[in-house]
């Protein structure tokens, strides 16, 4: 049995825990956030590799995890369907995943406010320095502490996210808000609409309670707009006080000026389902879309998972099955070799390609709605519609 901590008590950290946990190794999640992050929500689109993930974390793959679709559709303007696709899928949510994976796992080996400010090893193990100037020693460390991953930043400091040219508006709106036009449309399916140079998507999730019975859903949307680094971006960043916040702006700070625009835009650019989910949705939130792509996931006993160490653009629909690939391939190298430098080397292997890859898939797709090249590029409704989120063996020439 080994000691390890995992930096990072998100989706990609928590699938780690239980992976590891439940393979007898001695277990440490050390969190940042002083509170459980279950507040936080997204929908997420399931593929069957996050599914067997899922079962090898503990988790029970079953009705009460989502909320299935048959197919798919694209909306014109005018609100009548441009092309359909059958293309069943199970639709879940970030809060309903980070639910069931914290309590598949002891709350012992859960610890909040914990920020590591520094990692040092050597040959006979890795030890984490915490902010309160506590140190917790291990025999392997794994970085799951996402885009902005401070023990990548002490690494491998030229890794960095690079802006793709463009932001996605999200949010979730009660199911019970909307008209009847909207609901029968757009309930039964993952919905595309796709103003020029723009797309808008969205699917049916759990409502309050995880409920997933018709009437007590949840819409889930992303609308893809482009947005210009500089002067365009900033002003999307800066709050209602004048604050800018480059790294991310929640939910509650995003202006309202900007908020009033976006809807305002919606009802001119968008199918009217589409828009009266936008106009209803109480507390959309603001996203700027990144890559992140590392060249090195081991550093000795130290090994980087999930988005600390790639971020796809989020058409391809698989960060999260991501990090639950580089989570059981970690616990698969740690099976084989143990919890040595050796195992984490093996884990790279298997891992860094494969990275790679989901990153460079995303840039394809995502390439017509970046500011200033968008005009170059066109993408039929029926190509994005049978090429977003999808698993891989459903894209042709794949």
């Amino acid at each position: 049995m080994a000691r390890i901590l995992i930096v990072g008590g998100s989706l990609g950290g928590l699938m780690a825990a239980n992976l590891l946990h439940r393979r007898g190794h001695d277990v440490r999640v050390l969190e940042r956030s002083a509170r459980s992050l279950d507040g936080r929500g997204a929908g997420i689109v399931t593929h069957a590799q996050l599914l067997a993930t899922l079962r090898e974390c503990g988790v029970a793959v079953d009705e009460d995890l989502g909320v299935p679709v048959a197919g798919r559709v694209v909306l014109g303007r005018d609100g009548q369907a441009l092309c359909r696709w059958d293309y069943p899928q199970l639709l879940t949510s970030w809060g309903r995943l980070y639910t069931v994976l914290r309590a598949a796992l002891p709350t012992s080996i859960q610890q909040h406010g914990a920020q590591v400010n520094a990692v040092s090893q050597d040959e006979h193990g890795v030890t984490a320095t915490l902010a309160d100037g506590q140190t917790q020693q291990a025999d392997l460390l794994l970085a799951c502490d996402g885009i902005r991953s401070a023990v990548r930043q002490a690494l491998a400091p030229a890794v960095a996210p690079h802006y793709a040219g463009y932001v996605a508006w999200r949010g979730v709106c009660d199911e019970a808000n909307l008209s009847q036009t909207t609901r029968q449309t757009l309930f039964d399916a993952f919905g595309f609409g796709l103003p020029d140079n723009e797309q808008m998507l969205g699917y049916p999730v759990a409502g309050e309670n995880n409920r997933t019975d018709a009437g007590h859903r949840r819409w889930n949307f992303v609308w893809y707009r482009p947005a210009a680094a500089g002067a365009d971006l900033t002003a999307l960043m800066t709050d209602a006080d004048g604050q800018h916040h480059p790294d991310g702006i929640a939910p509650h700070q995003v202006s309202w000026r900007q908020i009033a625009t976006m809807r305002e835009q919606a009802r001119a650019l968008l199918a009217p389902q589409f828009a009266e989910i936008v106009e209803k949705t109480a507390v959309p939130f603001l996203q700027p879309i990144y890559d992140l792509a590392s060249e090195q996931l081991a550093f000795e006993r130290v090994a980087m998972l999930g988005d600390a160490a790639f971020v796809a653009r989020p058409h391809v629909g698989m960060g999260v099955t991501k990090a639950g690939e580089d989570a059981m391939a970690l616990a698969q190298a740690l099976d084989a070799h143990g919890a040595t430098p050796l195992a984490l080397q093996h884990y790279q292997t298997q891992r860094l390609a494969a990275g790679a890859a989901v990153v460079e898939r995303g840039r394809q797709l995502g390439a017509y709605l970046q500011a200033g090249a968008a005009s170059n590029i066109t993408r039929d409704a029926n190509t994005v519609m049978r090429e977003t989120a999808v698993d891989a063996d459903a894209v042709p020439g794949h």
